[in-house]
C-alpha cells in the first residue's frame, strides 16, 4: 500500500543543515498497524509530515528518496495531487487536539469540510455523516454537542472529534501521531481502543507514533524504532519486546516503568540525543551505549536483517554477534 524508499528531509538553518530524517525506508501493508517510536526529536512526525507535503518548505526540503501510494510517488506530487490524498486516502490525528482544531469555528463546520471537498456532498448530507462520525466514536447527545465549540470539550472528548474527523472520509491509511500524549490513562486505553476498533471496521492501515513502547506493544504489528533520523531497528512487534537486537532498543524497554523493579530508581538514558547539524561518522547512539566501542565511533551501521525472520538492526557489535541483548 505504502512504499518509503531512502526518505531525506533536511531543515536548512543559521545554525547548520538539521539531517531529521536521513535515509528512512519501510513498507506499510493493507489493515496493518506500523508503529514508529523514539525519542522525542528522533525524526518520527518529520517522517509522516514529509510524506504528506506538510513540512514547512522553506526551511525544510526533501533531499531525497521516494514514497510510493499505488502508483503515485507522494515526495514528487504536486500540491493539487497531495490535496487529493489528503484528508481522504491518506488522514492523520495529530498530537495535540487543542492546537489542531480551530477555535474559531464550530466542530460541525471543521467535520463536514473534508465531506464537502474530497465527497461533494452538500451541507445538511455531510452535517448527517459528522453526527453519526461523532456518535460512532462514543460522544453523547452529539446531534447538539456538534455545534459546540473545541474548548468546550475535554481532552479526551476533543482526540475522538480528532479520531472522528480523521476517518470521517474513510481513509486507506491513519497516521496517528501521539494521539494519547496529553490524556490520563484510562481516557488513553480508551482512545487506543476506539482506533483499533475502527480500524478492523474499515480496513485501514494505521501508522502509530509514540514515544512510548508500552503502548506499542499493545497495539502495533511492526515496530520501527528510530534514533537521530535514522531507523536502527525493525521488527514484528513480538520479536522486537522477546529479542532487541540494537542497544537503543534495550534502553528504551528498560525505561518502560513497569519494568522497573520495586524500590530501585527508575532507569534513565545517559546523555542526550545528538546534534544534527554535526556531521556523525560512526554509530550516532555510540556516545550514550553500554556497549560501545573504538570502532562503533568510526564505522557507519548499515540496517541488516539479523538471524531472525524480518528483524533487522543497525548495530554493527550484535550483528557480528558480539554482544547479546536479549529482553
Amino acid at each position: 500500500m505504502l512504499q518509503v524508499e531512502d526518505l531525506k528531509t533536511y531543515f536548512h538553518t543559521r545554525d547548520g543543515i538539521v539531517r531529521a530524517v536521513d535515509g528512512v525506508s519501510f513498507s506499510l501493508e493493507k489493515g496493518q498497524t506500523m508503529g514508529i517510536v523514539g525519542e522525542s526529536g528522533s525524526g518520527k512526525s518529520v517522517t509522516c509530515y514529509s510524506l504528506l507535503g506538510l513540512i514547512p518548505m522553506p526551511p525544510g526540503k526533501i533531499e531525497g528518496g521516494r514514497a510510493l501510494f499505488g502508483e503515485l510517488d507522494l515526495l514528487k506530487a504536486s500540491e493539487e495531487e497531495l490535496r487529493h490524498v489528503r484528508g481522504k486516502k491518506i488522514s492523520m490525528i495529530f498530537q495535540d487536539p487543542m492546537t489542531s482544531l480551530n477555535p474559531y469555528l464550530r466542530i460541525s463546520t471543521q467535520l463536514i469540510e473534508p465531506l464537502m471537498v474530497h465527497e461533494h456532498l452538500d451541507k445538511k448530507a455531510a452535517l448527517h455523516r459528522a453526527i453519526e462520525s461523532l456518535e460512532e466514536v462514543g460522544i453523547p447527545d452529539a446531534s447538539s454537542r456538534i455545534r459546540s465549540y473545541p474548548h468546550e470539550f475535554s481532552g479526551g472528548m476533543r482526540q475522538r472529534v480528532m479520531i472522528a474527523m480523521a476517518l470521517i472520509t474513510k481513509p486507506e491509511i491513519l497516521i496517528a501521531d501521539e494521539p494519547t500524549t496529553a490524556l490520563d490513562v484510562t481516557v488513553q486505553k480508551e482512545v487506543l481502543d476506539l482506533i483499533k476498533e475502527r480500524q478492523e471496521s474499515l480496513g485501514t492501515a494505521v501508522i502509530f507514533i509514540t514515544h512510548d513502547l508500552a503502548v506499542v506493544s499493545n497495539v502495533c504489528d511492526e515496530v520501527n524504532v528510530m534514533y537521530a533520523g535514522k531507523i536502527v531497528e525493525s521488527a514484528p512487534t513480538a520479536q522486537l519486546f522477546k529479542h532487541p537486537e540494537h542497544p537503543y532498543t534495550k534502553a528504551l524497554q528498560r525505561s518502560i516503568p513497569a519494568m522497573q523493579k520495586k524500590g530501585e530508581p527508575l532507569y534513565t538514558i545517559e546523555g542526550l540525543p545528538p546534534d544534527l547539524t554535526r556531521p556523525m561518522p560512526g554509530c550516532s547512539f555510540a556516545p550514550r551505549c553500554d556497549y560501545a566501542t573504538e570502532a562503533c565511533q568510526t564505522t557507519s551501521p548499515v540496517l541488516k536483517e539479523t538471524a531472525h525472520a524480518e528483524h533487522l538492526t543497525a548495530c554493527t557489535r550484535r550483528q557480528l554477534g558480539e554482544i547479546e541483548l536479549e529482553s
